[in-house]
């Protein structure tokens, strides 16, 4: 049943109250070949729209994936995509807009039509070298479906400071509600930052970095040993996590400000 039938049953008390939340809560998963259940209302209860985590999908899979989805949806978010996930994924190429981060690591897929609104806050994130932007646009892709604005300034790290002052004073002049700061190696940016500023700081660690610690391991544990308070940690690479927690930041500042419910 869909909403209206589910309403129309428990007025004219063919189900009780009950059965009627019940259904609501069990209407709205889509299956995909009995591999995936795609849960279609997770962006109105939590305001994140729902991510699809590819990298131990097969394409096939993936693809029946965003078919579903895009007959209900207007976007799709992408994650962790191969090469092989790339190459299945031009078949929507055409009929929808493709919108792939560096080096492909994951793609937005929506309706050619679809413009994203990006009225509900604003947001900046800042990457410590090039080598952290796969991860932050991921932060960017996210947090834009999220209704954000979003602010990237990048190559700004510890290893040449002097970089980084006027792109930060740039950012709190556009009234940024949250900083993503995006770090591998030693990961200090973050710290440095949340020293500067009066927003919350979300540290993404990155997996660059080799030798002793690295691979990100250095990055995590010197954001998560941070003397700057202010300052919230996600896991090593996780972009789409980092965004959405500043995008909920943001919208929530901008919902309280113009006394929106909520």
């Amino acid at each position: 049943m869909n909403k209206r039938e589910i309403l129309e049953s428990l007025v004219s008390g063919k189900i009780t109250l009950d059965e009627a939340e019940k259904a609501f809560e069990t209407n709205h998963i889509e299956e995909v070949k009995d591999l995936a259940n795609y849960d279609l209302f997770r962006e109105k209860r939590t305001g994140i729209p729902e991510v699809v985590y590819s990298e131990t999908k097969t394409p096939e899979v993936l693809v029946e994936i965003v078919k579903r989805v895009l007959k209900k949806k207007p976007i799709i978010l992408l994650s962790r995509l191969k090469e092989a996930h790339v190459k299945a994924l031009q078949i929507f190429n055409g009929d929808y807009a493709l919108e792939f981060g560096t080096n492909n690591l994951f793609c937005r897929i929506k309706h050619k039509d679809y413009v994203l609104d990006q009225s509900k806050g604003k947001i900046g994130i800042v990457t410590a070298g090039t080598s952290d932007l796969p991860v932050a646009e991921e932060s960017k892709a996210i947090a834009e479906m999220m209704g954000c604005e979003v602010h990237l300034v990048a190559d700004v790290g510890v290893a040449g400071i002097h970089r980084l002052f006027d792109p930060l004073k740039n950012l709190l002049e556009k009234n940024v509600d949250a900083i993503v700061v995006a770090a591998g190696m030693e990961g200090a940016l973050p710290t440095v930052i949340t020293g500067l500023v009066d927003v919350p700081v979300i540290g993404l660690p990155i997996s660059t970095g080799y030798g002793f610690g690295g691979k990100g391991q250095t990055a995590l544990m010197s954001m998560l040993q941070s003397c700057a308070l202010g300052l919230a940690v996600v896991n090593i690479d996780n972009g789409i996590s980092a965004g959405a927690i500043a995008a909920k930041i943001a919208i929530n500042s901008n919902q309280k400000c113009t006394g929106e419910n909520h």
